[in-house]
């Protein structure tokens, strides 16, 4: 794997807080009993194998922050050719997602409870992924707060290094300030392309994301959500061949 710049190894700068709230008895029960059956363990030093972690070779699908883990729940239920890794840090909504596994006997997700931009940068294995999903990332809508955002040019870049030629990057916000700053960023990474060019952002919005509770009750308050659907390139732009 491509060694990581020095500066996201040993960066300070986090981009999210923990937030942990109060776990129910349930969510703490699942942590302990089911996180061994659908979780997978920390280990900086083991690039994960997704062929033996689902004992299957299929299209692989990273979700970023998965919150309480319903819509991601919901996604791998609804395309069950497709594998999904979820990676959050919150431990109320890793209990709750793998409840949702439980339940549901989702064989095609597995939760990774850890920083996610360590996970890429440690674990993910170069040119695996079939897509990155990023739904509602913390804005940070402080100026002085916009360094932490996770959309960022040098964390677009790890992001778009694990994604295979093909592959795409969804990132959705309620943020609008936020959503045009994605897409400035998104639209300067020559190894992206952006599948919305005429409107920028994607319209209709795309099916297969399903509504959280959370954007259900922002949209009810009339607060509207930007989706951005980038595909990754084969070869940066000043590297193709001239027509």
């Amino acid at each position: 794997m491509t060694k990581t710049p020095e500066r996201l190894t040993q960066r300070s700068i986090r981009t999210f807080v923990l937030r942990q709230g109060r776990m129910t008895p349930s969510q703490k029960e699942a942590l302990a009993t089911l996180y061994p059956k659908w979780g997978i363990a920390w280990d900086p030093d083991a690039p994960l194998d997704f062929a033996a972690i689902f004992d299957r070779t299929a299209p692989v699908v990273l979700e970023i922050g998965s919150g309480m883990g319903d819509a991601t729940a919901a996604i791998a239920e609804a395309n069950p050719d497709i594998d999904f890794l979820a990676v959050e840090v919150h431990g109320p909504g890793v209990g709750n997602l793998l409840k949702l596994i439980e339940a549901r006997g989702l064989t095609n997700l597995r939760v990774l409870r850890h920083d996610a931009i360590e996970v890429l940068e440690r674990v993910i294995p170069e040119s695996s992924l079939s897509a990155i999903h990023l739904f509602f990332p913390d804005p940070w809508p402080k100026k002085q707060h916009h360094k932490r955002r996770i959309v960022q040019p040098v964390l677009v870049a790890l992001m778009v290094s694990r994604l295979k030629p093909g592959g795409y990057l969804h990132c959705a916000t309620d943020w609008e300030e936020y959503a045009h700053w994605m897409r400035e960023v998104l639209d300067a990474e020559p190894l992206l392309t952006n599948d919305y060019p005429a409107s920028a952002f994607a319209q209709p919005r795309p099916a297969w994301r399903p509504r959280t509770k959370f954007e259900q009750r922002g949209q009810n308050l009339g607060h509207p959500v930007w989706d951005l659907v980038y595909r990754r390139r084969a070869a940066p732009v000043d590297s193709l061949p001239s027509e």
